[in-house]
């Protein structure tokens, strides 16, 4: 039986697997699938001239599915940090929020991502998608994007599959360092504050931590009632005491509780540091060691990044569906009914280390893998927003101000043991045993985020102070806590065997892939409520006012203001999810008359996952699991098993490849979409609702491909896609009162299919002292989803594009290698078609955000054999993100020209 320790979120979660027991026993037996990882690596020997992006060809060539494969030569000369970054080169790749990755046009929950052909958890609040900017360049080997499915991989395939390959043990010693520098042209100024100053490891220096004395009076004083307001105090504490301790002394402990928590961040405006970074790497490799035989060896990396970024927002809310673009301004209200202007600078810890040990005998490999990743970003914005039907309007005398400071620690634990055999014994000779283990955490943290809200006074256009009244309700003070911890255990093996016939090659393989998933989410608010007689003059200039979020840091200053502290619980904010799937898998591999292939199988998957929302009453866990009953977990809970069937075919010649592919997959809601609770979406900046009874989408994937292979070392290859859905996933808007709620419900039906085309190619062999040659690719595609008509609700539009597809992504790059091996060169051209960001309602047309054209450059010089001068200007051009609707633009954020700098030495 698995450990206990494993589940380290609390007793409900270890309930929610264990109603799953009946399906676990078998399940505990297997280990995990990780087939692809028994392909030999490809080693590109001679000049850099289109090494680095024909390395992997060889690879690609030899896949059985369509595939795109990346190396790490060629995600260093497009100069990329993280794994990200480099995806979007990729063919039919687009990258969102700088983040996630769109395959085919389609959402990200379209795309999987897999580590060294494991499932490992998401850090990010909003989505159970991984956020790649978390893995870091350097300790890749490969990105693998498998876009046709195989029995191999897990069913829950949509637009493809991203397998992060790591580096292993390297054939000899390798000591490498490498520091780099950068500036954004948009970073001159920005906002700190007090909170931020010591955090310089990505970990909270405990300005911000939740105080344990309020954790104790939530136990103490909630009782179901959701408040620690004077009246409750009161009520609770008399009864304790036997005797009615007056309204004076419940007043006294509710504003203890109000000094507990962190009061001291206000704002300040400065100059920010420019970007820096140093990444390590040393590894070696031993014979014979201690006089065993075999090799063992090492890789260990650490990188460490600290990042700023500022930038100015607008978002808006169109007044008319007959606004028009060239009547707009973001200054007026021609064509708005509300705007925001926003300032926001955040600055970003990236710390991350890893471990390889390996251990090589005859046909046996050994690996172990541990992994850190942290990200941190720290957050400081101030907001201005009018609406003038509300009487919020620099004309009208009064706008609201709003000031934001919040630190969100998110990290990934990775143990990751895998192992590869080629027996040799008896009746087992010519077998081969793929096993890998892998057990991370993923967890996030808020330890306290605070939100000021108030009022900006205005006489005939000219600012005169900052204030607030009780009269105006809100939450003028709002405080949130969050924590999220998301364990994953995954385990699998695959054992494959080859025969040899005359005029044919089979290759059989079958074994089991198996998850075990459990999440616990918490998040706690609290706000001040103020008497209707208080008034608070807060500032007398927009200098002063940056400092409101410290109005309240002298105790004095609370103890002299009418305001009460309350515990602002939701009706459900808080959710705790457990998932297991137990798949087995039989698939075949079949060369015969020398130019054909036939690859295929079958797949069976018994999914089972429940997702329980609640509204916490307490914190002790033993007191929550009252709460829960069996009758609830059974209608929280989706339990689906169903077999999955691929096939491909392949007719090689030595310049050709002609593909053909077809595989059944399924997309499944993920636990934050299954929870009813209400959370805002940072993509699209609308409260958004989870649905309980969302169903599995199920995929028809149709993929075919013409691949050519020039002796010179140039490639093409053109492709087409269509993929059927039914029941697909999509986020639909209601409104009510002037607030969008995004919700997401099935609709109908659904496909999309595309042509995508890639090349690499030489231009000239002898120009400048070098060559230059071309490497790019392009996909044109389209879709539709069909909403019923009884699922219409507000929406404009029931037959649209998918949200999140574009109709184009394009990737074009021109190189340059010098003949003596010094100099290197590669300018970087990106684009994207517009996408639907989220649906219009009431009559407003879909919002789209619009295409984003980057340009990069990069140079690197090469002045010894073990030092490297690399310069990259990122976002030449220096457009933004935008989004439009109605052809009238409804947010913006401005993107950063970027100039870096970075020196390595290889000892």
């Amino acid at each position: 039986m698995k450990h206990q320790k494993q589940f380290k979120t609390n007793l409900i979660t270890l309930s929610l697997l264990s109603f799953f027991s009946s399906f676990h026993a078998f399940a505990e037996q297997a280990q995990e699938i990780i087939n692809e990882d028994a392909i030999e690596e490809v080693v590109a020997t001679g000049t850099r001239l289109k090494g680095s992006a024909s390395a992997v060809i060889d690879e690609r060539k030899n896949q059985a599915f369509v595939a795109d494969i990346m190396g790490s030569e060629q995600i260093s000369r497009t100069g990329d940090s993280d794994a990200a970054s480099a995806l979007r080169r990729v063919t039919g790749l687009s990258l969102v929020n700088d983040k996630f990755i769109y395959v085919r046009g389609l959402g990200e929950r379209y795309s999987s991502v897999r580590l060294n052909g494991a499932v490992v958890p998401s850090p990010d609040l909003t989505r159970n998608v991984i956020p790649l900017d978390i893995f870091p360049s350097s300790i890749i080997e490969s990105l693998a994007v498998q876009k046709a499915y195989s029995p191999n991989m897990p069913a829950a395939f949509g637009g493809g599959d991203v397998n992060i390959r790591t580096k292993s043990i390297p054939k000899d010693t390798l000591f490498k360092v490498e520091i780099g520098a950068s500036y954004k042209d948009t970073n001159d100024d920005g906002y700190t504050y007090n909170g931020g100053s010591d955090d310089w490891l990505g970990k909270d220096d405990g300005t911000r931590a939740f105080p344990g004395s309020v954790k104790s009076a939530l136990n103490t004083y909630i009782n179901g009632l959701s408040d620690i307001s004077y009246r409750n105090i009161r009520d609770v504490e008399s009864k304790r005491q036997g005797t009615d301790i007056g309204q004076a002394a419940a007043i006294d402990l509710n504003k203890n509780l109000a000094k507990a928590l962190p009061r001291d961040f206000g704002l300040e405006k400065e100059s920010l540091d420019p970007d820096a970074s140093i990444k390590a790497v040393y590894g070696d490799r031993f014979d014979n060691l201690f006089g065993l035989d075999g090799s063992f060896g090492f890789l260990a990396s650490v990188a460490y990044e600290n990042e700023w970024s500022n930038a100015e927002k607008f978002s808006a809310v169109l007044s008319s569906v007959d606004a028009s673009e060239s009547e707009c301004s973001t200054d007026d209200f021609t064509c708005y009914s509300a705007t925001e202007k926003e300032v926001s600078t955040k600055h970003n810890i990236k710390l991350n280390s890893s471990l390889n040990l390996g251990y090589k005998i005859g046909g046996h490999d050994l690996t172990a893998t541990y992994m850190m990743l942290r990200d941190t970003e720290d957050e400081a914005s101030v907001a201005l927003y009018q609406e003038p039907s509300k009487s919020l309007s620099i004309d009208a005398g009064q706008i609201q101000r709003s000031h934001l400071t919040s630190f969100e620690e998110r990290e990934l634990e990775i143990l990751q043991l895998r192992g590869m055999h080629n027996l040799e014994w008896g009746f087992l000779e010519g077998v081969g045993v793929d096993w890998q283990y892998t057990d991370s955490t993923a967890t996030t943290s808020i330890p306290g985020e605070l939100e000021v809200t108030v009022r900006d006074e205005y006489l005939d256009g000219e600012y005169q102070r900052t204030f607030y009244n009780g009269s105006l309700g809100g939450n003028p003070y709002l405080y949130r806590f969050v924590d999220l911890e998301d364990d994953v255990e995954n385990w699998g093996v695959n054992v494959n065997k080859v025969f040899y016939f005359d005029n044919a090659e089979v290759e059989i393989a079958g074994g089991g892939y198996f998850v075990e998933k459990t999440r616990d989410y918490r998040t706690d608010f609290f706000n001040y409520r103020f008497s209707q007689t208080q008034s608070l003059e807060l500032a007398q200039s927009e200098e002063e006012a940056l400092s409101i979020g410290s109005y309240f840091a002298n105790d004095s200053v609370i103890d002299a203001t009418d305001v009460e502290l309350l515990f602002q619980e939701p009706t459900a904010d808080d959710y705790l999810a457990a998932q297991m799937i137990d798949a087995y898998y039989g698939s075949f591999d079949i060369t015969f008359a020398q130019d054909w292939r036939l690859s295929g199988g079958v797949r069976y998957e018994d999914f089972r996952q429940v997702a329980l929302a609640f509204s916490r009453s307490a914190f002790d866990p033993a007191l929550l699991a009252d709460k829960l009953s069996a009758d609830a977990i059974e209608q929280a809970t989706v339990m689906e098993d169903k077999y999955f069937t691929s096939l491909s075919m392949t007719y090689s010649q030595e310049a050709y490849q002609i593909r053909f592919g077809y595989g059944s997959t399924v997309v499944r809601p993920d636990l934050r979409e299954l929870s009813p609770v209400q959370f805002q979406d940072p993509l699209t900046g609308y409260r958004t609702l989870g649905n309980p009874f969302l169903e599995s989408s199920y995929l028809d994937n149709f993929d075919a491909r013409v691949e050519f292979y020039m002796d010179n070392g140039d490639n093409y290859s053109v492709g087409a896609f269509y993929k059927d859905i039914d029941n697909p996933i999509e986020a639909l808007l209601t409104e009510s009162d002037g607030r969008f709620t995004l919700q997401f419900d099935n609709a109908d039906t659904a496909y999309v299919y595309g042509i995508e085309a890639e090349w690499l190619t030489e231009l000239h062999s002898d120009l400048l002292g070098g060559a230059f040659f071309t490497s790019g690719n392009l996909t044109l595609s389209d879709s539709e989803v069909e909403i019923a008509q009884e699922q219409r609700g507000d929406l404009t539009n029931l037959k649209r594009r998918m949200t999140g597809h574009s109709k184009y992504v394009a990737n074009l790059q021109l190189n340059y290698d010098s003949h003596d091996g010094m100099h290197q060169a590669s300018v970087i051209y990106n684009v994207f078609g517009d996408r639907i960001l989220a649906a219009g309602v009431n009559n407003f047309d879909d919002a789209y955000e619009q295409p984003l054209n980057s340009l990069d450059m990069v140079y690197s010089y090469y002045p010894t054999f073990n030092t490297t001068l690399t310069f990259k200007v990122k976002n030449m051009l220096g457009e933004s993100f935008e989004v439009e609707q109605n052809d009238v633009l409804i947010r913006s954020q401005e993107t950063p020209r970027e100039l870096s700098v970075s020196f390595s030495y290889e000892f």
